[in-house]
């Protein structure tokens, strides 16, 4: 199984991001970490430790990270996630795993040298805390096998500008740090996470199964189909995970990276060169229906699955 870190500002898709990397069969969840991001740093270090017991993955530790971007302040996304993120999610648990005392750049940088050359670090929020645990560990590239980010509106338009995603606009400066430090990362953005989504009638559906995958989909998704009203949502971060699970279930093409931090205007804009020696590769093309069999089949969402079982770590980092 593959080892990975998830860094996590839970919001809606962060916490279906969750629940599919503790089900996928080739991952193991070391640690979550958290930044300020869709909610703030205390509101998503709550949802993540709520998601995590909820699927009863009590074992899997939690560091909290940056409070907010490294040069500005912090904006959320409570419109698209409702009040406390979680889309009013009732979630009650049993058992609450632990929150460490150990910061997360701090936590990123002792899994990637216990598990160096093999980890991979799957980026669902701003890029905050991986660029300051570049700051503390150098080496830190190297170390990491592969870093997947759900970040960057590369050929489309953005979802928060005209130009920017969410993520990367957040905090360009935390992105700018990331690409110049030399990752072999993919980049998982919105020209193909805006392809895999949620219907309101599979979330329908949802309700009559009734184990803890399902009942998680389900309560997280409230506040976008009954509060927003929308037809579907796209599965932006879950696609991040799967990426890390399965790679083949993106094509892209390698490319060197920017991030705007001005003007304004152009905050958080990706703009990248095709270049066969670069690190960072783009995420162009993706196979939706065979990410969505593995969606519904890891989180056993299809009629008459047998419940899955949620994966855990089992020594903290």
């Amino acid at each position: 199984m593959i080892p990975i870190i998830l860094d996590v500002d839970t919001g809606v898709d962060d916490a279906l991001a969750l629940g599919l990397a503790l089900t996928a069969r080739e991952l193991s969840v070391m640690a979550v970490t958290t930044v300020a991001g869709n909610v703030d740093l205390e509101q998503t270090t709550r949802n993540s430790r709520r998601v995590l017991d909820w699927l009863g993955a009590a074992a899997v530790p939690v560091a909290a990270g940056a409070s907010r971007p490294l040069l500005r302040p912090h904006s959320d996304a409570r419109p698209s996630h409702g009040p406390d993120g979680l889309g009013g999610a009732s979630l009650p648990t049993r058992q609450s795993g632990p929150i460490l005392d150990a910061t997360a750049p701090e936590v990123i940088v002792r899994t990637a040298r216990r598990y160096a050359g093999r980890l991979r670090v799957v980026c669902l929020g701003p890029l905050t805390n991986v660029a300051m645990a570049v700051r503390l560990e150098p080496r830190l590239p190297v170390l990491i096998e592969r870093l997947v980010v759900m970040g960057g509106a590369f050929a489309v338009s953005g979802n928060v500008t005209p130009v920017a995603e969410f993520n990367v606009w957040s905090d360009p400066e935390a992105a700018s740090i990331v690409i110049e430090a030399g990752f072999d990362a993919v980049w998982v953005g919105l020209d193909v996470t805006t392809i895999i989504r949620l219907t309101r009638v599979e979330w329908e559906r949802l309700a009559r199964l009734p184990h803890a995958t399902a009942r998680l989909v389900y309560e997280v998704s409230r506040w976008a189909f009954e509060e927003c009203r929308v037809e579907s949502y796209a599965l932006h971060d879950p696609l991040a995970v799967a990426v890390a699970a399965r790679p083949e279930l993106v094509a892209g093409e390698r490319a060197r990276l920017a991030v705007m931090t001005s003007p304004e205007e152009k905050r958080g804009q990706t703009l990248y060169v095709p270049d066969t020696n670069a690190t960072d590769v783009v995420a162009t093309k993706v196979d939706a229906e065979a990410f969505l069999r593995l969606f519904r089949n890891s989180l056993g969402l299809a009629d008459g699955n047998e419940r899955v079982t949620a994966r855990s770590a089992v020594d903290a980092p």
